[in-house]
């Protein structure tokens, strides 16, 4: 069934005594912005989360299989819509010339068709062979935590040893030492967008969207590691557009999500210590809130 309607959400997530998305650049320590010291989460972090749940609910059959995954190749995807839609001819040749003439729309057609991430979050596809290029319904911002967090360093130890040569040595000196870094408390919030003539562009369907906020609900649920600590989503408020085009401003809508710190509470360590505040007065007309978690 096709998407008749504009939404627009707030996702409200958090974290204990874990590393919500560690940065490759500053030793994988959690991100910050360095001028307000809050957390950051990225949209990259957050869809990949999303990929990984619906990949698993779904096992990876189409039309819910996952273009971007871990060790993908990607231009084997791009091999398989050619030789679905009957062009192999033209994989043959130099590969630097493999363009795909006239059948590229074709390719990325069979592209959105079978894959649940090309068709939600959109995808380049014209490396190698060439499936075109699909702007994706639906976006995320970047997370951003509620108050500055605070990034703890731990050392660990390691007692196993990888050789004899290590095993040797005197107790104590095989210990090899590393680092883990974690947030004692932190709440996100990210914003996310919906639109309904991209929808019609790649196949997003409201099975599709229902399955979204699905990944949404429970994606931390699946996603546990020692790294992440503790993590959960606390809230996903879905402001439901009658048209395609929308009867509000995205940021106006958000607006009328608040989160803040109980009175007396000056550190917090738990999401009890935060009061969330839902404004559903005067919500503009066509506009309707859907509460799915919170």
């Amino acid at each position: 069934m096709n998407l008749e309607n504009r939404y627009d959400f707030v996702l409200l997530f958090d974290v204990k005594d874990g590393n919500p998305n560690g940065d490759p650049d500053a030793g994988n320590l959690p991100r910050v912005d360095a001028e307000t010291g809050r957390g950051l989460v990225t949209d990259v972090s957050l869809k990949r989360k999303v990929r990984n749940y619906v990949g698993l609910l779904k096992e990876e059959q189409p039309p819910y299989e996952i273009y971007v995954k871990e060790k993908a190749i990607l231009n084997k995807q791009h091999e398989r819509a050619y030789i679905a839609i009957g062009a192999e001819d033209l994989l043959q040749g130099d590969k630097k010339k493999r363009k795909g003439g006239d059948r590229v729309n074709e390719a990325r057609d069979w592209m959105c068709q079978n894959f649940f991430d090309v068709r939600t979050f959109g995808a380049v596809m014209s490396t190698g062979v060439n499936c075109g290029q699909v702007r994706g319904p639906v976006q995320l911002t970047f997370a951003r935590s509620v108050d500055p967090i605070f990034a703890q360093e731990h050392s660990i130890t390691r007692m196993a040893v990888a050789t004899e040569a290590e095993a040797e040595k005197q107790e104590g000196d095989n210990r090899t030492m590393g680092r883990k870094h974690t947030v004692p408390y932190g709440l996100y919030v990210a914003h996310g967008f919906v639109s309904a003539p991209l929808a019609g562009q790649t196949g997003f369907s409201e099975d599709d969207l229902e399955l979204l906020w699905e990944a949404l609900e429970n994606m931390f649920e699946h996603d546990r590691s020692a790294a992440r600590g503790e993590m959960a989503t606390r809230g996903l408020y879905i402001f439901r557009h009658d048209g395609k085009l929308g009867n509000a401003h995205a940021h106006d809508l958000f607006e009328r999500i608040s989160v803040k710190k109980k009175d007396g509470v000056s550190v917090p360590r738990a999401f009890a210590d935060y009061e969330v505040a839902v404004d559903e007065d005067g919500l503009p007309q066509g506009v309707e809130l859907i509460r799915r978690v919170g």
